[in-house]
């Protein structure tokens, strides 16, 4: 089985041929595929077999890298701030309330680091290693795949509150996440599009519990969910307790990155406020969510440029920041 499905894994990556949007960030910095062509050639196939090797032993590892890159960049760019540890002079982002208990993923890029180091020292970002590693993600998962612009460095500091207040909550609404994609040179496209890697991945009980019991401080349950689903969550995610427990954000194909996410919000069956609101609360995203619904090429299409487009978020280019030797602590000179 093991074998089969790293075979699968190798194919798949092999599949599809990459689509490349390169060209001056927003911070006016240059980031190319190219980038590591001759300091290091073997980077990205060094990334992706460890990636492969993390997924095939478990699948839900796929979108939880997916889930690191955009927390990273959208808290002061893509510089691996994520990354960091707590230490004399740093506040991990790691304690925010979107990543306490939930960023994961951190020892796979240490492993990815480690390897590097190795092959190349001291020349490949731990911000670049964080967007191969989403693109590979998507790609094992049998998404699309994409060129990744390189060239990204480290970043010497945190940031808790930019952690706190920048990245869209669950229950935040429609305008609010808007607000924050818009903040971060995204716009209402990007939004919906980025919002389908919710295709894969877990959530837990305690980011929607509000829909199953008390969605506007009635006592009422979230309307716009339905309600045989709603019947059916409420049986592992109780009024008190399971905060824990993690439920399938696309309930029809839970491992496969796919356009079924849409098609759950068409039948109202999104599990986070966040996801359900793209097709209730406007009318542009609700368009999107149909077309994305009906058209997988499309969504796959969109997807890639928006993630390459965010992951051209202010990133530390030339001499600004470093390149870390460990990903969880700032060079020691």
């Amino acid at each position: 089985m093991g074998h089969s499905v790293g075979f699968i894994i190798v194919l798949s990556l092999l599949a599809i041929a990459p689509l490349c949007l390169c060209g001056k960030t927003i911070a006016g910095g240059y980031l190319y595929p190219q980038f590591y062509d001759h300091s290091c050639p073997k980077a990205q196939e060094i990334v992706k077999y460890i990636v492969a090797k993390a997924v095939a032993k478990e699948a839900r590892m796929a979108a939880s890298l997916l889930r690191l890159h955009f927390h990273d960049c959208f808290v002061k760019g893509c510089d691996a701030s994520i990354l960091l540890d707590s230490s004399r002079t740093i506040i991990s982002e790691k304690r925010s309330n979107p990543n306490r208990d939930s960023a994961r993923g951190f020892e796979v890029i240490d492993e990815i680091k480690a390897a590097l180091e190795k092959a190349c020292p001291h020349t490949v970002s731990c911000a670049d290693i964080m967007a191969l590693a989403a693109r590979d993600s998507t790609v094992l998962t049998g998404g699309p795949n994409w060129e990744v612009p390189l060239g990204r460095r480290d970043s010497t500091g945190a940031s808790l509150s930019g952690s706190n207040n920048n990245i869209p909550a669950p229950n935040n609404t429609f305008q609010t996440i808007l607000t924050k994609f818009k903040r971060q040179g995204l716009n209402i496209v990007d939004l919906v599009a980025l919002s389908g890697s919710h295709t894969i991945g877990n959530a837990r009980c305690t980011s929607f519990r509000q829909r199953l019991y008390n969605q506007s401080g009635n006592g009422q349950p979230d309307y716009t969910l339905d309600q045989s689903y709603a019947a059916q969550l409420r049986t592992n995610c109780p009024r008190s307790g399971g905060d824990q427990n993690l439920f399938f954000l696309d309930f029809v194909s839970p491992i496969k990155f796919d356009n079924s996410y849409f098609k759950n919000l068409l039948s109202y069956k999104g599990l986070l406020n966040s996801d359900q609101v793209l097709f209730t609360k406007s009318a542009v995203s609700r368009e999107l969510v149909k077309k994305y619904a009906y058209n997988q090429e499309l969504f796959f299409q969109q997807f890639a440029k928006s993630m390459i487009k965010m992951g051209n978020i202010s990133p530390l280019t030339g001499y600004r920041g470093e390149v870390r030797k460990n990903c969880r602590k700032v060079n020691a000179y």
